[in-house]
């Protein structure tokens, strides 16, 4: 029996599996896991079909279909003022994930130092160490989960290699604004730091607010590796597509490692994504289509003891349960699964750091009648 040297030996199976097996095996409603809980739209289910049977069914491009490339440059182009090249700039991947790992991949050394805003999503940090760079952690502050810009700028050193921003926020449901983003320009311009920022939420905003993509800012955009979904943004998160985008000499180096990684990924679905970003009205309209969701959730849990902040991005939920109990968030989530049979995660996992406030996140990616049963749950407690 070979025994090797772990190249992650603390890292092991990840909560959403954890999660995920627990609230199966004891027959839990699971809004742990970000996943929607109903089918895309049936146009695009049409298009994909459509698309394997006109034969697209051999590799595509190394840097993704160009047809899926133009409409990506379009929409970025549109909606936040800059161009990217369908040709040089923008890459077709398996989920953000890989984009995600990809770039870290790319980009960090040995003994690199990456800057991690905390509670961070648990991809992060196992791709950084990977690849022998040190995660350098800033947590977020106060249980509105707000930057301490002054902090932020005392932790870049000469080490620095990277930043990982993202908007809108998972776990926390938080979205960085202008002023933000400014300063995040501010503290980075005259430096060779690289910004890779997760967007992948970028189309679940709520409230009337706009998304701050890193795109909209010139400095941060000629620093900025965008990483983004097509399974969050069209409820299809079992279909692994993203993209990302970044300026030629960034997007040159990300290319070369992703071409020895997955080289391409599912050419009819990206024929079919293709047809579908045709219509911006099917992106344009998930805000209002998930703050409905979202405020039926938290409608139906008003008078429950849990305490919140309704979130301002993501499909994602947090409920403070201090006035509850003082247990670990670990130990109450585990108990509402086994006692209550209600999976949630424990916002503890996304930190590094020592984290013991009182969170636990719901996705409420799910049909009315299944919140309706969380909700229901949530208020006999």
């Amino acid at each position: 029996m070979i025994e090797p040297l772990s190249k992650l030996p603390h890292v092991g199976t990840t909560i959403f599996t954890t999660i995920s097996q627990l609230a199966h095996d004891h027959d839990a409603i699971n809004l742990s896991q970000g996943f929607p809980n109903f089918d895309p739209d049936p146009k695009l289910l049409k298009l994909v079909s459509e698309a394997y049977k006109k034969g697209h069914n051999q590799y595509a491009p190394m840097q993704g279909a160009l047809s899926l490339r133009e409409a990506v440059s379009e929409k970025i182009e549109r909606l936040y003022g800059t161009y990217y090249h369908p040709e040089s700039e923008i890459t077709v991947t398996a989920g953000a994930t890989q984009a995600i790992f990809t770039t870290i991949g790319a980009f960090v050394h040995p003994k690199d130092e990456v800057i991690v805003i905390e509670p961070a999503f648990d991809c992060y940090e196992p791709a950084i160490s990977l690849f022998g760079g040190k995660s350098i952690v800033m947590p977020l502050v106060g249980n509105d989960f707000k930057m301490n810009w002054s902090a932020f700028k005392s932790a870049i050193t000469p080490k620095t290699k990277m930043v990982i921003f993202n908007t809108p926020h998972n776990p926390t449901g938080t979205i960085w604004s202008k002023k933000d983003m400014l300063q995040l320009q501010e503290i980075l311009r005259d430096t060779d730091i690289i910004l890779l920022s997760d967007e992948v939420y970028e189309h679940i905003v709520f409230d009337g607010k706009l998304h701050e993509s890193a795109a909209k800012y010139p400095d941060l955009a000629a620093r900025s590796v965008i990483c983004s979904s097509f399974g969050k943004t069209f409820h299809a998160t079992g279909w692994k597509m993203g993209y990302c985008v970044a300026p030629k000499p960034l997007m040159r180096e990300f290319q070369k490692v992703h071409q020895f990684n997955v080289f391409s990924v599912n050419h009819p679905l990206q024929v079919a994504l293709a047809q579908y970003l045709d219509d911006p009205q099917h992106y344009l309209n998930l805000g209002s289509f998930y703050q409905e969701k979202r405020d039926f959730f938290l409608n139906g849990i008003k008078d429950s003891r849990f305490k919140m902040v309704p979130s301002a991005g993501t499909y994602f939920q947090l409920l403070d349960y201090s006035d509850i109990t003082d247990e670990r968030d670990t130990v109450f989530a585990e108990r509402l699964i086994k006692e209550y049979k209600l999976a949630s995660i424990p916002v503890s996992v996304f930190c590094m750091a020592d984290y013991d406030k009182k969170f636990l996140r719901f996705c409420f990616a799910k049909t009315n009648d299944v919140l309706d049963k969380a909700s229901q749950i949530l208020n006999s407690i």
